[in-house]
């Protein structure tokens, strides 16, 4: 009997997989933060005897080489990756016996990246399971453009001929297991669903029901914003990266806060943007720490630029900081916790800022109040509709737009709240008046705002 049990980061929308028999599994794409893991692995009492990656990623930095390091696991990865660490190269057809009668089959499937390979799990020559990282997605497929721009349309065609090639190869109860897809923007479009099967993708994806020259175009057409850290991902896992240190952060004292502010560093404040906007440190950013916290602050924050985190609790920050070695953020200049009014010198007020529904900002407009409108969310949602008159900058763009922000108090809006929240701490830092609309953007449909539809 095998088994394969799911490692999930919401936060970065990704998968990673602990596959095996009674006594050794193999690690598919696994995290940077390798205790968990291990820990697993643990739990059902096997031996990791592999760590095998799909491709070199560019949306996390992996923790394979040190994993493999840690276990004496061999470490798989495709064969034409340009990595500059000892590895076993994988090519097209190898087989890994894991454990007795479960066998790892590569196979290679182009599109993600040029070197991108799936792996079938067999047991007694029948495959149970497809780990397909970037390729075959739930209803999608992994984006094409992320390793250079001469050759995503070529990698697009790859990928489709690549997950034609899974569905030649494997039957169509076949779970489709992939790392991207969950959020993550790795993936070529976002779709719906937690599982699926080769048979089921033979019938809904795209790949499938289109033909390649309509794939592509419709999957070229589909392509959003790069998130900017990805720039610094693939580097990263091609050289090796480095055991990450997850000890506390050195404390800071508001006089330390006040300092770094002072210095240029970011202050992150990880609390609801409730709190944040009752009462915060002036000059600090709010990213939820039960957000996207990843993605937003490594795509936001100047690469490289001190960070000091403040949060409710020390598991607060612990999380936080597990969650940001994953993109590359490896240690917190400091951190602070406990009662915000600690947080600032004696004599300094917290700085605030309201919070309102889109009720409101009709109700506001309806007075003959000057209310700006700034609206964060990214091309493809505005597409979808936007409230009339409203200036758009994607939260991605704000921290270089703030000059493009119009005059007066201005309400900023996402699609939910978190990134309004975002966007109103960028501005309230640079002393504008703002307030956030914490509120769905369907919920505008209902009032008096006029909301133009595409």
């Amino acid at each position: 009997m095998f088994f394969i049990d799911t490692l999930e980061f919401e936060g970065l929308g990704n998968r990673s997989y602990l596959a095996g028999g009674p006594r050794a599994a193999v690690v598919v794409d696994p995290p940077r933060d390798v205790d968990q893991v291990i820990a697993a692995a643990a739990r059902r009492g096997v031996r990791i005897a592999y760590v095998a990656e799909t491709h070199v990623h560019n949306d996390y930095v992996t923790g394979g080489l040190e994993l493999a390091r840690l276990t004496g696991a061999r470490y798989l990865v495709p064969a034409d990756a340009n990595v500059s660490f000892p590895r076993t190269p994988v090519a097209d057809g190898g087989t890994f016996e894991v454990d007795e009668h479960l066998v790892l089959r590569a196979i290679a499937t182009p599109g993600h990246t040029p070197h991108h390979t799936s792996y079938a799990l067999e047991e007694e020559g029948r495959a149970v399971a497809a780990f397909t990282g970037g390729s075959l997605l739930i209803g999608t497929v992994g984006r094409p453009d992320l390793v250079d721009p001469r050759l995503t349309e070529r990698l697009a065609r790859a990928q489709h001929a690549s997950a034609h090639r899974l569905a030649a190869t494997l039957d169509d109860e076949v779970p489709v297991l992939p790392t991207h897809g969950f959020g993550s923007f790795c993936s070529s479009s976002q779709a719906e669903g937690d599982a699926t099967t080769i048979g089921q993708e033979r019938a809904g994806n795209d790949a499938f029901t289109l033909d390649v020259d309509t794939f592509v175009k419709r999957v070229l057409a589909g392509l959003e914003d790069v998130p900017a850290y990805y720039t610094h991902m693939g580097p990263a896992n091609a050289a090796g990266p480095a055991p990450v240190d997850l000890t506390p952060p050195e404390p800071a004292d508001a006089a330390q806060i006040a300092e770094r502010l002072a210095a240029g560093e970011w202050v992150v404040d990880l609390r609801s943007r409730v709190a944040f906007a009752d009462g915060h440190v002036a000059g600090s950013f709010n990213f939820e720490g039960t957000g996207k916290l990843a993605t937003y602050l490594a795509w936001l924050i100047p690469w490289g630029k001190p960070v000091t985190l403040l949060g409710d609790t020390p598991a607060q920050i612990a999380d936080a900081q597990r969650e940001l070695t994953r993109v590359g953020i490896d240690r917190p200049a400091a951190a602070a916790t406990g009662d915000p009014i600690t947080w600032v010198c004696e004599g300094e007020q917290f700085a605030s800022f309201p919070r309102a529904r889109f009720a409101d900002l009709a109700a506001a407009r309806g007075r003959g109040e000057d209310a700006a409108v700034l609206d964060v969310r990214r091309d493809s949602e505005r597409a979808n509709g936007f409230i009339e008159g409203s200036v758009h900058i994607p939260l991605h763009e704000l921290h270089g737009r703030v000059g493009d922000v119009p005059d007066g108090t201005v309400w900023v809006h996402c699609a939910g709240g978190m990134r309004a929240a975002i966007a109103a701490s960028l501005l309230d830092a640079t002393g504008r008046k703002v307030i956030a609309i914490d509120d769905s953007f369907e919920a505008a449909a209902g009032t008096d705002l006029s909301v133009t539809r595409t």
